[in-house]
């Protein structure tokens, strides 16, 4: 798994900051990582970014990249339109994490929002970037009541697209969960297909840099380079 893209169901849900817990976790393991962000929106051309954010969170040993950044908080299509900037091709997504890829053991490709999101005027998505190279895409999902169905449809559309996933990752887990969230520990990867990978906690990015790192591996299951278990994780949080 040398390059991984991660995706969620939808946006505002977590990705970066499971995005940087991943890194830390494969940093922590003894890993080269590297993070791609391909079109990084509703950001100014001196603030920081989702990929700032990953090397601060993960460590400075994180190889950060951004291919193109529009001002507004839109669908990357539509914020390139609307800004009178070029817009970005799966070509050009595939060919940057193989570069990246020449000189990290792991390279971390976050997408916009959910992976049917548009990229271009053709219509390309991230899932386009991620059939070209055969590469793998971690679902972020939340944890609350309508989830299931939003975690379907993208593990659906992976499918139909040939694509391969190793699993779901919560990308906020409540300090106190409702019943909705804690069914769905059971229920997610039921009706997904796909297996749980981790639960971030709510809040996770608030954490110090070094607080974060130290805690990471202890949120993810062992393909994303950590001791957490699902099993253990659910009989904590009874339905």
């Amino acid at each position: 798994m040398r390059i991984l893209f991660v995706s969620g169901t939808g946006t505002e849900i977590g990705k970066t900051v499971v995005t940087s817990a991943v890194a830390a976790a494969a940093v922590a393991a003894g890993r080269s990582v590297a993070v791609l962000k391909p079109a990084q929106t509703g950001v100014g051309p001196d603030e920081p970014g989702d990929a700032a954010e990953v090397v601060r969170l993960a460590g400075p040993s994180v190889t950060a990249r951004e291919l193109a950044r529009y001002p507004e908080p839109l669908a990357p299509d539509t914020a390139a339109r609307r800004s009178g900037l070029p817009t970005l091709s799966p070509a050009a997504v595939a060919e940057a994490a193989q570069e990246l890829a020449a000189s990290h053991d792991l390279v971390l490709v976050e997408g916009a929002g959910g992976l049917l999101v548009r990229f271009d005027e053709e219509g390309h998505t991230l899932a386009d970037a991620a059939r070209l190279l055969g590469a793998p895409v971690l679902v972020v999902a939340p944890a609350a009541l309508g989830t299931l169905n939003s975690a379907t449809l993208t593990a659906e559309a992976l499918r139909a697209r040939g694509l391969g996933s190793p699993g779901l990752v919560i990308g906020s887990w409540p300090a106190s969960p409702d019943l909705a969230s804690r069914c769905n520990l059971a229920d997610l990867p039921e009706v997904s297909g796909l297996p749980l990978l981790g639960a971030v906690p709510q809040g996770s990015g608030a954490l110090t840099p070094a607080g974060f790192r130290a805690a990471a591996p202890g949120w993810l299951a062992p393909p994303l380079y950590g001791d957490w278990s699902a099993e253990a994780f659910s009989a904590a949080w009874p339905a």
